[in-house]
């Protein structure tokens, strides 16, 4: 099979370049001589992976976070979510501010457990979601694959703040998500969003934050979708409602990591294959940890569509 790395430099505020080194003789040390490719810009490793494919590559090994990992997957796939190569895989090395799909497999709970997968011939499929939206400037709509989550409200305004701030990302996934959750709570002011489930009538709601939920975790290692696979067909809706200051500030620093939000009256959790949501009023979208546009969204699972080493 033959591998290419695909390489974010800039990830986890300049780790993935100081990680690369060790990683590289370590996986050179079980696949012999790698050919690499490296980032310059947002966007960049989509074009690289398109052009991989094209070349015969078949094994993508991703040393980032999860916005450099969503990039390569994307530039794996066709316009329809369908991948290039039928029998291409994806092997994600964390090395960003956030690694979640690393965590959904469990590489960040067993030793050396993404070099084993990225250097093996295991692999398993798992969900592909397609997000479609309105772009950031309003000018053109957007279509988006991930594997982790979409969300929108003020999940979607934590990550977007989270990404920007030099500060906190210095400390690490979890640390910065959660000082950003506390800022965001105290502004963000919840809207009346319509909604409406696989092809469902619609509803209007006045909701704080939406998320369609293919793992389980997400944002740092939050626990946000208890019970949530990424093999089975659908997605998992949490939906935080009409929810108060107090309401959040009130709750134990825990609740989002070990999954307590779930039981408060205001969030609801369902399951489902499609969701419409629409808004009067502007309201961020996004894929896998980065804004990638506004309200109106559809978001919908396309059933094990694509493959990850393990």
């Amino acid at each position: 099979m033959r591998t290419r790395v695909f390489l974010n430099p800039a990830a986890g505020r300049g780790r993935a370049a100081r990680l690369w080194p060790e990683l590289r003789s370590r996986l050179e040390g079980r696949l012999g001589p790698l050919e690499l490719v490296r980032s310059e810009r947002p966007g960049h490793l989509t074009a690289l992976a398109r052009a991989a494919v094209a070349d015969g590559v078949r094994r993508f090994i991703a040393i980032g976070g999860d916005g450099s990992v969503n990039e390569v997957l994307n530039g794996m796939l066709d316009a329809e979510g369908r991948l290039l190569a039928e029998d291409s895989v994806l092997c994600p090395v964390p090395a960003g501010t956030a690694n979640e799909l690393c965590r959904a497999l469990g590489h960040l709970q067993r030793s050396d457990g993404a070099i084993d997968a990225a250097s093996g011939n295991g692999s398993r499929r798992i969900d592909l979601t397609m997000t479609e939206c309105r772009s950031l400037d309003g000018d053109h709509p957007v279509r988006r694959f991930g594997y982790l989550a979409t969300s929108f409200g003020s999940a979607a305004q934590i990550s977007h703040d989270t990404s920007r701030s030099r500060v906190l990302k210095r400390f690490g996934g979890r640390f910065s998500y959660f000082a950003v959750t506390l800022i965001v709570t105290m502004s963000f002011r919840p809207r009346i969003v319509r909604l409406a489930f696989d092809g469902g009538a619609s509803e209007s709601r006045k909701i704080h934050s939406g998320l369609c939920c293919n793992t389980a975790n997400a944002g740092g290692g939050m626990l946000l979708a208890p019970g949530a696979e990424p093999d089975d067909g659908r997605l998992d809706y949490v939906e935080f409602g009409d929810m108060t200051r107090r309401d959040v500030l009130l709750q134990p620093p825990s609740w989002l990591y070990r999954g307590e939000h779930i039981r408060h009256p205001k969030v609801r959790k369902l399951a489902l294959a499609r969701l419409r949501a629409e808004s009067d009023i502007e309201t961020l979208v996004d894929v896998d940890g980065e804004t990638v546009g506004r309200l109106p969204l559809t978001v919908s699972v396309l059933p094990r569509g694509f493959a990850v080493g393990v």
